[in-house]
């Protein structure tokens, strides 16, 4: 059975260097199922995507993250790419809303290097998550559990290796999108 998106808001944050794919794939799957997304990103200008190393193709932010309410999203997809996490995690908004956002508990989608976002914004203590394999050490040092699974939910946190994984991620956030709020509490976060 198909899950239904229709009504439901859906935030994609991403910068220069996010991997198109972990972009695209995401986005066309909560749209077919009725959502409405919009790209958040930190700068003002167009977000250039890469196919692993290679420049792809380019696309319009609809929103500053510094202008963007946790408040007006159902869902969350935190794409990867090595340099996309890289900046964003280096971004005061995009650490403040990703607290806010948790603490609201509601479902997020993260992929390959995203989880690095996580990590700076103490959002990973005390879960079971999975991400490129060269973000383990990182997220078991900030008190996450890392897996070397296909997908992991853990209360609403739908997390995914690497493009191969796709298929399955994609079919999981929309399931938790269509399910609404969890208990994507803050897990650990410092903000207040």
């Amino acid at each position: 059975m198909a899950e239904d998106l229709s009504g439901k808001k859906i935030a994609i944050i991403a910068t220069e260097g996010v991997e198109e794919v972990e972009l695209t794939k995401p986005r066309d799957a909560v749209t077919e199922a009725g959502a409405q997304t919009e790209l958040l990103s930190i700068e003002d200008t167009e977000v250039q995507s890469l196919n692993h190393t290679d420049k792809s193709e380019v696309y319009t932010a609809d929103k500053l993250v510094s202008d963007a309410s946790a408040d007006d999203y159902d869902g969350l997809i935190l794409p990867g790419g090595v340099l996309n996490p890289d900046n964003l995690r280096q971004d005061d908004s995009v650490i403040s809303f990703l607290q806010d956002y948790f603490k609201q508990g509601k479902p997020v989608g993260v992929i390959c290097h995203g989880p690095w976002t996580l990590v700076e914004a103490d959002l990973v203590r005390d879960r079971k998550i999975t991400s490129w394999p060269s973000l383990q050490t990182d997220i078991r040092n900030a008190g996450g559990d890392w897996v070397d699974e296909e997908v992991v939910v853990d209360e609403g946190l739908v997390s995914s290796r690497n493009p191969d994984d796709l298929p399955a991620f994609c079919d999981k956030i929309v399931e938790e999108f269509a399910e609404g709020a969890h208990q994507v509490a803050e897990a650990g976060a410092t903000a207040s």
